[in-house]
């Protein structure tokens, strides 16, 4: 079995956090755990007035095994399953190369 990881494609990212929500509940992770985080990227002036940088980025970080027990289940990480924007997916990490390939502004994160 290949490895398996998350594209998330920050340029749509809404910054509702419903996949820090949703990874907090299914985890059960207390306040000031994180499975995943929203960062902000800005905002700031990037060249003319009005056009503004500013992104939201979910990060995974240490904690996050890709919901291995939904995944051996069949079913996606919650993290994505959740996600409003439906800016995240879950797949080989292979797979997930190519289509970072062709759309920039994406980010790739896979788990030890």
């Amino acid at each position: 079995m290949g490895r398996y990881g998350l594209l998330i494609d920050y340029e749509f990212c809404s910054g509702c956090q419903s996949c820090e929500v949703a990874c907090k509940e299914e985890h059960g992770y207390p306040v000031g755990t994180w499975g995943i985080r929203v960062f902000d990227d800005g905002p700031w002036l990037v060249e003319e007035p009005h056009d503004w940088n500013w992104h939201k980025i979910p990060v995974p970080a240490k904690l996050c095994d890709l919901c291995a027990d939904r995944v051996a289940a069949g079913r996606e990480p919650t993290c994505v399953h959740h996600c409003l924007a439906q800016v995240m997916k879950f797949g080989p990490v292979s797979e997930l190369a190519l289509e970072l390939e062709r759309k920039p502004n994406q980010v790739l994160w896979c788990p030890r």
